[in-house]
């Protein structure tokens, strides 16, 4: 089968693409900046456009080559859905528990709603949810929130990692070394729990260091306010890097010495098994009740800690400083949970599985509607477009790309 997906979100989609067999996927994803350096986009059509009606042509000028749609994201089906594409939606995130259905999105460590959206936008968003195939998303945290919306939702626990980018032979970056240092790629923010970790370094008594990554997560200014202070707040041990391309990663994971991942969500993602597949220590916290499911099996993820009190990642952050043993015990454990769980041979079997399952459900990739909900769709998305990037991303926008460049892919 040829699928069209539409979005990404840390390259599951693109990674899915590369191990594919029976199947292949045409990948096209929206404009980027920042931490599109982390996509391999040699290999990925970008849409060169903003604004949605561009972005709606385009997809239907190749719809009819392909049998099936993958969107992942929101954007990515709100695309889907104006094109008259029958649709599987893919979620991984946050793109679930808050949906933009709700009349207001609200991440737990921010004051402030995420979005606000009025009446007729949460309709539009409701009916774009209400007419995919298949709504899909891993692990039992994002399941129990699908469920709250769709009794139908789909919950995948595998997911993909690229063993030939991520593995044990991948050779190190070349760079001085002179105390055991700790590599943090995930992006800045409390959503990771960097507000964990600043408070946890001060309590440690061994002696590190920790190479982070400049990537910054700001959804909205609340955030950058939060950034702002967390930057000016950076412990000691901390050394800010450049964010490197995803096809470079593989190179500083090897030359570190463990790995640095969420103390948030309790859920690991892909940075934490991208690490594990490279056979080095990962502190991430899990939350126990965040099992996986392999093989019908509910498992309990190996990373640690347990808790993500300042105090006991401290000690743990010490302990595996100080233990060589201690740490080979993790990264055996580790890599032996992410080895089942990521195997791409195993992830790829479950979704083919998936897009058979769709075929059979619909036989076309054009959703059957009557002409009068056509013209309603295009109405529709004019108003979006209008709203949401003409007005509601307009500063934002311009801040991310500049004027001018903004102003071409607003043409």
């Amino acid at each position: 089968m040829n699928i069209l997906a539409i979005g990404d979100t840390a390259d599951n989609i693109f990674t899915l693409k590369k191990f594919l067999k029976k199947s292949k996927i045409h990948l096209i994803t929206f404009p980027r900046k920042g931490d599109a350096l982390l996509t391999n986009s040699e290999e990925v059509e970008f849409f060169d456009s903003l604004l949605i009606s561009k972005q709606v042509k385009k997809i239907k000028s190749i719809k009819n080559n392909f049998d099936i749609c993958l969107a992942m994201s929101w954007s990515g089906a709100r695309v889907a859905y104006l094109a008259g594409l029958n649709y599987i939606m893919y979620f991984v995130g946050n793109d679930i528990t808050t949906p933009p259905f709700l009349s207001k999105g609200k991440i737990s460590h921010l004051k402030n709603p995420t979005h606000k959206k009025n009446f007729f936008e949460r309709k539009f968003y409701k009916k774009i949810f209400s007419k995919a195939i298949f709504c899909i998303t891993t692990s039992k945290e994002y399941h129990d929130h699908l469920k709250k919306y769709r009794k139908d939702g789909i919950r995948i626990d595998r997911v993909i990692v690229d063993n030939i980018l991520f593995n044990e032979n991948i050779k190190s970056i070349k760079r001085d070394k002179n105390k055991f240092t700790f590599l943090s790629p995930q992006r800045i923010g409390i959503e990771k729990g960097h507000d964990i970790i600043w408070k946890a370094l001060p309590l440690c008594k061994s002696n590190f260091e920790i190479l982070q990554m400049e990537w910054f997560i700001q959804n909205n200014y609340e955030e950058g306010e939060i950034n702002k202070k967390l930057i000016e707040n950076k412990p000691s041990q901390v050394k800010f890097i450049p964010l490197v391309e995803r096809k470079e990663l593989g190179k500083y994971i090897k030359f570190a010495d463990a790995i640095l991942g969420q103390l948030k969500s309790g859920i690991q993602g892909s940075i934490e098994r991208d690490s594990a597949y490279c056979k080095k220590p990962v502190i991430c916290y899990t939350n126990l009740k965040n099992t996986n499911i392999i093989d019908d099996k509910e498992i309990i993820p190996p990373f640690l800690p347990n808790s993500n009190k300042p105090e006991i990642v401290a000690k743990l952050i010490d302990k595996i400083v100080g233990s060589e043993e201690f740490r080979a015990d993790l990264v055996k454990k580790q890599y032996e949970f992410v080895n089942e769980l990521c195997d791409p041979e195993k992830v790829v079997n479950d979704w083919e599985q998936i897009f058979e399952n769709t075929r059979k459900k619909c036989r076309n990739i054009n959703r059957k509607e009557l002409i009068f909900k056509k013209t309603f769709q295009k109405i529709l998305a004019n108003i979006t477009e209008k709203m949401y990037y003409k007005r509601k991303m307009r500063d934002k926008n311009i801040k991310a790309w500049g004027e001018s460049e903004y102003q071409r892919l607003m043409k």
